[in-house]
């Protein structure tokens, strides 16, 4: 590949990542309209599209392409993109993550604790894959599980402390006494 081609590449998903960023970015807080959110993503689509077919085969290309799906909220999509990045690079955490996003968006809560423990596996040093997992054990039910990896979050980074409160995937085990002890904050 000449070095033209590598920075086209480069320049190519560098563009891709920034609609990416731009859709997410305020996600929590303030929410772009659909409409805008799904603008950002085709112009990621199209970045991708540009590429040469060889590079699209590429997990990071499948990986982007998968997130512009997640974006887009076309979930089915973004897991059959994101299934194929996870097979070339399966050290990807942010692939992980986005397969278990996706897969609690479709309802499918063991498959988004599947691919968050693959995660640990990969790589345990990371609080949101606690975080995550706590979220998914407790939609799941499983209150134990839910508060050891909530424990264990917020002893790696204790502003997952904060985040608690407005979460309401801990609302299945809110109201649990140790739910309760772990996440009060001491002064």
């Amino acid at each position: 590949m000449s070095a033209c081609s590598r920075v086209r590449r480069k320049q190519l998903l560098m563009e891709c990542e920034g609609y990416l960023d731009l859709s997410m970015v305020f996600e929590g807080d303030w929410p772009l309209s659909p409409s805008v959110r799904d603008r950002l993503a085709e112009r990621a689509l199209a970045c991708l599209d540009r590429l040469d077919a060889k590079d699209c085969q590429r997990g990071e290309v499948q990986y982007l392409r998968g997130r512009a799906f997640q974006s887009k909220g076309e979930f089915r999509q973004a897991v059959r993109f994101l299934r194929l990045a996870a097979r070339h690079e399966p050290s990807s955490i942010g692939v992980y993550l986005s397969l278990g996003w996706c897969y609690k968006r479709m309802g499918k809560i063991e498959l988004a604790i599947r691919s968050l423990e693959t995660a640990l596996d990969v790589d345990s040093s990371q609080a949101i894959l606690y975080y995550n997992l706590a979220c998914y054990w407790s939609l799941a039910g499983n209150v134990g599980l839910s508060l050891s990896y909530l424990g264990r979050a917020i002893q790696m980074d204790a502003t997952y402390r904060d985040k608690v409160s407005t979460e309401p995937d801990f609302d299945p085990v809110r109201n649990h006494p140790e739910f309760l002890m772990l996440t009060s904050a001491v002064v």
